[in-house]
């Protein structure tokens, strides 16, 4: 497995505040917190799977919804 190293870099122009939000928000944006999250742990090849057919299921959905076509 591949490590993937992040630069995130935040220019500090006045309140530190704001740029430890700016912060957080590329770190969300980045998917690091995901990625550390998943190599603390084993993840069977089964459940990554299950949870990718899941989250494409949930896409659809809301896909669906916002164009119109979903009955449900």
């Amino acid at each position: 497995m591949s490590k993937k190293r992040s630069n995130i870099e935040v220019v500090v122009t006045g309140s530190p505040d704001r740029a430890l939000r700016q912060l957080k928000k590329k770190i969300e944006r980045e998917g690091v917190v995901r990625d550390m999250k998943r190599t603390v742990y084993f993840e069977p090849e089964t459940q990554k799977r299950r949870k990718r057919l899941v989250r494409a299921i949930k896409q659809n959905i809301m896909r669906m919804i916002t164009q119109g076509t979903f009955k449900g």
